[in-house]
């Protein structure tokens, strides 16, 4: 695993946990100057998305590292933690097992679906091979290419970005990420004293992910975007400033 600390040293701490195979630097990099004018980031890569020749262990192997790496860097508190889609499963983790704190979770429009073993062997299954075909083939790629720009507005070159993403990484480490993901459970009704839970609700997901919100944390802070996952990281100014703007606010920064 990878930690790089970077952007305003002076500022509150902001730890950036990537979501399903990607990097930091694909995932953020729409928003990472900003985020650094008013923050201390600590941008972080898991085992398998780091460049190293490492495999993906699994969400709690890799949780331990992000509490040990807190506790001896930052005295086992940070001031907040945002994370991306999967990395929001990081987020509850990190708060629900209370081995290190910080001031404020920052869940990124995450879908928190969970499985038993064997519900999340297929789906692993499905999914998978579906992640990794997109660049098979010059005609898969244009499609995916398509559908991402239309979906969710994203730029060319931010759609590429991402594409390529699903073709850096070894198999065997999506596959452990996506399945270990959805075995790893939050406990209903989480409350950590001091710790707020935010939520970025983006509604053209569905109502039913508002509702797992307010099943697994008790009175989170949620913010509603009219908005596709995650849209807000590579759909235009339109959704990113907003968020940005909701992002200062979690945080107490003007």
């Amino acid at each position: 695993m990878t930690f790089e600390e970077r952007g305003n040293v002076l500022g509150k701490t902001l730890m950036l946990l990537p979501g399903t195979c990607c990097d930091w630097q694909a995932n953020f990099s729409s928003v990472i100057d900003r985020l650094g004018e008013k923050y201390h980031l600590i941008c972080v890569n898991y085992d398998g998305f780091d460049g190293s020749d490492l495999i993906f262990p699994d969400v709690i192997t890799v949780t331990e590292k992000i509490e040990k790496y807190v506790k001896e860097k930052h005295g086992g508190r940070i001031d907040g933690a945002l994370g991306s889609s999967l990395g929001s499963t990081f987020v509850g983790q990190l708060i629900m097992r209370e081995n290190i704190h910080m001031d404020h979770g920052i869940f990124g429009s995450p879908d928190l679906d969970q499985s038993g073993v064997l519900s999340a062997k297929l789906k692993s299954a499905m999914v998978v091979p579906l992640l990794t075909s997109f660049t098979k083939s010059e005609k898969k790629k244009q499609k995916a290419k398509k559908m991402f720009i239309e979906t969710f507005e994203m730029e060319e070159d931010i759609a590429e970005m991402f594409l390529q993403s699903f073709t850096r990484f070894k198999k065997e480490s999506i596959k452990n990420e996506f399945y270990t993901d959805l075995i790893t459970c939050l406990k209903d009704d989480i409350h950590v004293e001091g710790t707020t839970a935010h939520f970025i609700y983006a509604n053209k997901m569905g109502e039913k992910y508002k509702k797992r919100y307010l099943k697994y944390f008790r009175d989170p802070d949620i913010r509603e975007f009219d908005m596709q996952h995650e849209q807000w990281l590579f759909g235009g100014e339109k959704y990113t400033a907003p968020v940005l703007k909701a992002i200062d606010e979690f945080m107490g920064v003007q």
